[in-house]
């Protein structure tokens, strides 16, 4: 009978943990607290939904940033000051369409000298927003009413979203591939269409990189394949043998690479590696990138 017990606590404990994750992902406007999101700041407004027929309505003029992201869904409420009626913080939370795509949004605003807070999978905070990412979530505050509002009130606020998100606080797995040395903390950003503005870089990774006292950028384009992956390199060869200069191609067995001077970039190192494209940029010497390059293939699947 104690064995049974035993089982059914087990069997209602994971599903009060899972219930939590089920309530974010079925019904994006609960996730949003519907009282207060903190001490003294009272919801003003019931949480408004917003697809992607209608972001527009919320944030023209940056709407067209999170769509290449699989932008799904979002909700917003504003919170109100109840001693001061007139200041408010709204609060958006993005459902995009994976993990990487959360970050990918999150990154496109993230400084690397912003200053760290801990909630979600990682978060930052200005004296006039926080934003964080958490699961396929991208979580966005921001004061109105004034130029800035105390970090604590940002971030008790934000703790109140967090907890009724998925449960998943990790970092994409992708991010492992900057996990070299010289890399600049929160420098790496995920690129969802055109990494460095080029179409034939479908979508990619990049990072900036301390290589012998200079600042330059790691980047990483994966391909479902060998042979896309030998298209878009070849794509972008094509290009800087048309537009660049001082283009050198070397070809073994194993890889192949090209130097040159990217007429947008500088110096250039690239290279095809199985299904990857991967290359540093912004070089004073091409071939200084050398070992990075080894490094960085290193980390590849």
């Amino acid at each position: 009978m104690y064995r049974y017990a035993m089982i059914f606590l087990i069997i209602i404990c994971l599903f009060c943990r899972s219930g939590h994750v089920f309530a974010a992902g079925g019904s994006i406007e609960n996730v949003l607290p519907s009282g207060e999101c903190t001490k003294d700041w009272v919801a003003k407004n019931k949480a408004t939904l917003y697809t992607k027929d209608t972001l527009f309505d919320h944030i023209n003029g940056e709407a067209e940033l999170y769509f290449p992201y699989g932008f799904d869904v979002l909700a917003t409420a504003t919170y109100m000051n109840r001693s001061n009626p007139e200041l408010w913080i709204v609060a958006d939370v993005y459902r995009m369409a994976s993990l990487l795509d959360a970050f990918g949004i999150y990154s496109n605003y993230r400084r690397s000298d912003a200053a760290s807070v801990a909630v979600g999978a990682e978060g930052f905070v200005s004296p006039s927003q926080l934003m964080f990412y958490q699961d396929r979530y991208f979580v966005r505050l921001q004061a109105t009413g004034a130029t800035s509002l105390k970090q604590d009130i940002f971030l008790a606020c934000a703790r109140s979203v967090s907890q009724n998100l998925p449960l998943n606080t990790g970092r994409p797995g992708e991010l492992n591939f900057f996990s070299i040395p010289g890399v600049i903390p929160k420098s790496e950003r995920y690129i969802a269409q055109s990494l460095l503005g080029y179409a034939f870089f479908r979508r990619g990774m990049i990072a900036d990189v301390i290589l012998e006292g200079k600042r330059v950028q790691v980047f990483i384009v994966p391909e479902k394949s060998r042979d896309t992956a030998r298209k878009a390199f070849d794509n972008y060869r094509s290009y800087l043998k048309a537009e660049g200069q001082g283009m050198n191609v070397t070809e073994t067995p194993d890889r192949i690479f090209v130097t040159a001077v990217d007429p947008l970039y500088g110096g250039v190192f690239v290279e095809q590696s199985g299904r990857y494209v991967i290359g540093v940029v912004r070089l004073k010497v091409p071939y200084a990138a050398n070992q990075l390059i080894e490094q960085l293939r290193g980390r590849l699947d």
